[in-house]
């Protein structure tokens, strides 16, 4: 069940920051080779997803089982 819920966390996290990322910047990407678009993507998610939202969603998904016990 752990990896189930480290699965869904890691979801939440990343598909809207790509759908945003691609939504303020997919108009200045797409002139780029798939090599370099996929580099500029990865340099801002990752830290983004490793700093900020993996432990905002942790947090938030542990908050809601201690309010259940």
């Amino acid at each position: 069940m752990k990896k189930l819920k480290s699965t869904f966390i890691v979801w939440i996290a990343i598909y809207p920051a790509i759908t945003v990322l691609l939504l303020v910047f997919g108009d200045h990407l797409n002139h780029l080779p798939v090599l370099l678009r996929t580099l500029v993507l990865t340099l801002i998610l990752v830290p983004l997803m490793v700093y900020l939202l993996i432990p905002f969603w942790t947090k938030v998904f542990s908050k809601v089982n201690v309010e259940k016990r």
